[in-house]
């Protein structure tokens, strides 16, 4: 339902006709988990809210996400051709294009933050949870430091562009349901700071042990492209330790919230046994 909920909003955003809405369309309503808008409407029932209070803002991150999948799989970038089990953006349409619906797609989610039907002081909080978290304090900073880590990088700096690549949206969707929901934005900040670490892990291990047809994209991208990882440092058991690890820290983060907190848990759990 609540997934319905989301893919309903999103179909609604961009319009049907012109190459640029085609474009985003294409790669907004492509599938996916819809993990960061349903985190949203998780956190803000969780306390308290409703999760329809936090589906604007969610969506909005929903197009931050798209957008910088559209710019990471970019030939500059890395240069993939395959993306939830269709072309990538460049690939279907060409790279000039994907840029453009990427830059789209990003400055229609301040939009929509901005006018979303809750208060003022609400939808300015968003905006500049949005703006951090997708900018160059954030996701940017992280695409930065995953092009520019070595071989010889520690394993620390790899964990630190994790929190800011993955971790940056995924505490964002948190922070969201929660000012959706009235409160500050950072009362589920331990929650969504673990969470961030076990999710990309999780990716770096299906990066190398998936099945490229249940993942809808290449796997071994990081090998080939060179990527140093935690997996290339720890291994993949080691690795699937920390995944639990992480998880674990996350859900314990979460017991004050008692029965209020068992989707954000559910959540959580599901996320260290996915295979996509």
């Amino acid at each position: 339902m609540r997934k319905q909920q989301i893919e309903a909003y999103l179909n609604g955003l961009i319009p049907e006709k012109g190459l640029l809405y085609d474009a985003m369309r294409y790669s907004l309503l492509g599938g996916g988990k819809r993990l960061r808008p349903q985190l949203a409407m998780m956190a803000a029932e969780a306390l308290g809210g409703t999760e329809t209070d936090a589906l604007c803002y969610g969506a909005a991150l929903e197009c931050i996400h798209t957008y910088s999948l559209i710019h990471d799989d970019l030939p500059c970038m890395d240069d993939d051709d395959l993306r939830r089990g269709r072309p990538t953006l460049h690939k279907q349409f060409d790279e000039a294009t994907a840029v453009l619906a990427g830059d789209g797609l990003l400055t229609l989610a301040f939009s929509i933050a901005a006018r979303a039907p809750l208060s003022s002081d609400r939808n300015l909080a968003a905006v500049t949870v949005l703006s951090d978290a997708a900018g160059a304090y954030g996701m940017v900073q992280g695409q930065m430091l995953d092009m520019t880590l070595s071989a010889e990088s520690p394993t620390e700096d790899i964990l630190e562009m994790y929190r800011f690549k993955t971790g940056a949206l995924l505490r964002a969707a948190v922070a969201l349901g929660c000012i959706a929901a009235g409160g500050k934005g950072d009362e589920l900040e331990a929650f969504s700071q673990n969470l961030g670490v076990a999710f990309q892990l999780q990716d770096d291990i299906l990066d190398v042990v998936g099945d490229e047809k249940v993942l809808g994209k290449p796997i071994q991208s990081d090998s080939k492209n060179d990527k140093h990882t935690v997996i290339s440092v720890i291994g993949i058991e080691k690795a699937r330790e920390w995944v639990h690890k992480y998880t674990d820290l996350a859900i314990e983060s979460i017991a004050f919230l008692g029965e209020k907190g068992t989707a954000l848990s559910a959540l959580a759990k599901g996320l260290v046994e996915r295979e996509m």
